[in-house]
């Protein structure tokens, strides 16, 4: 009787049902920007092989990048890869993680910014694990300017996750167009610059008509968030819990490395496309990069001031 138990209980343990997580990403697999997202999903099915198996199932073709959020909390998908934009009205708090001045290590710090905002994650059914990819903004205009008084007055193209506030702050004008048409407005004169991230411009054709960028990065991209359903999350045993976020701690300074040459090999292509770098005085690069961080653009991004001092001191600012 006690052998027919214990068989038993072994025979329990080894039949384990290993929970497929269905994830979805907001761009498609092959991307570039989605090349680090490959080795994060291969070590946790590697090490966590005994609990969980993610199952990347495609991007926008699969669900579109605005619905996701929304799939990932009905539990229709399991893990998702997107930006936390797509939830900012649902959470505003979030937009603090582009004014953030800390390095992912710094902000994972016990009690630091990671850890609120794992709390936050968790009040609309979601558990923030990490990020999946980093870059810099940047300042790209068609004429050389030699001091920031020369910025006032041009128009502006702001990129998603900008801010208005930043660039009127430094006298320019923000206009609203959708990325296809900045082409043709830098082309025709009627924008002169647009803010964006270092990869992107060039295989979009912008650089054609806009040669110059001001070479001090402004806000971090670091809103692309690897994201699980609570409840999924919950269920996983402590252990696999601890693998998967000690995955994640270590993934992650990969992950910013990669990129970190990624944004060195993208500089080398666009200045054999002849694209020069641009940076002024040291008060005036302080004064360009400050902007950024104004409390205005605080309160207009957060919409939830209650708040603002303590992401402020979490965030580094």
């Amino acid at each position: 009787m006690f052998m027919a138990v214990f068989l038993f209980g072994i025979n329990s343990n080894s039949m384990a049902k290993i929970q497929t997580l269905k994830a979805v990403s907001m761009s498609p697999k092959e991307h570039r920007v989605c090349k680090m997202i490959h080795v994060w999903v291969n070590r946790i099915n590697k090490q966590c092989k005994d609990a969980i198996k993610i199952n990347w199932v495609g991007a926008h073709e699969v669900i579109p990048g605005s619905k996701q959020v929304e799939a990932l909390q009905n539990n229709t998908v399991q893990v998702i890869f997107s930006v936390a934009g797509y939830y900012s009205r649902e959470a505003p708090e979030v937009n603090a993680l582009r004014l953030s001045k800390l390095t992912l290590k710094e902000e994972r710090k016990p009690g630091g910014f990671y850890d609120f905002m794992v709390k936050r994650h968790k009040k609309i059914g979601m558990m923030y694990i990490g990020k999946w990819f980093y870059d810099r903004y940047y300042l790209w205009i068609k004429k050389p300017v030699k001091k920031l008084e020369d910025l006032k007055g041009i128009n502006v193209v702001v990129s998603s996750g900008n801010h208005p506030c930043f660039l009127t702050n430094l006298g320019m004008h923000s206009i609203g167009a959708p990325g296809s048409e900045f082409a043709e407005g830098l082309k025709r004169g009627v924008l002169q610059g647009f803010t964006s991230l270092s990869v992107g411009p060039r295989e979009s054709g912008w650089l054609k008509h806009c040669k110059y960028i001001i070479d001090i990065p402004f806000y971090t991209y670091n809103d692309a968030l690897i994201l699980m359903n609570l409840d999924v999350w919950n269920r996983l045993g402590k252990s696999t819990q601890k693998r998967i976020m000690d995955i994640t701690t270590e993934y992650e300074s990969e992950m910013t490395a990669y990129f970190e040459k990624e944004r060195q090999r993208e500089w080398q292509k666009c200045s054999k496309m002849g694209v020069k770098k641009i940076k002024f005085t040291v008060p005036e690069n302080k004064k360009f990069f400050n902007a950024a961080y104004d409390e205005n653009c605080w309160k207009d991004l957060m919409r939830v001031e209650d708040l603002v001092p303590t992401l402020k001191k979490l965030t580094g600012n």
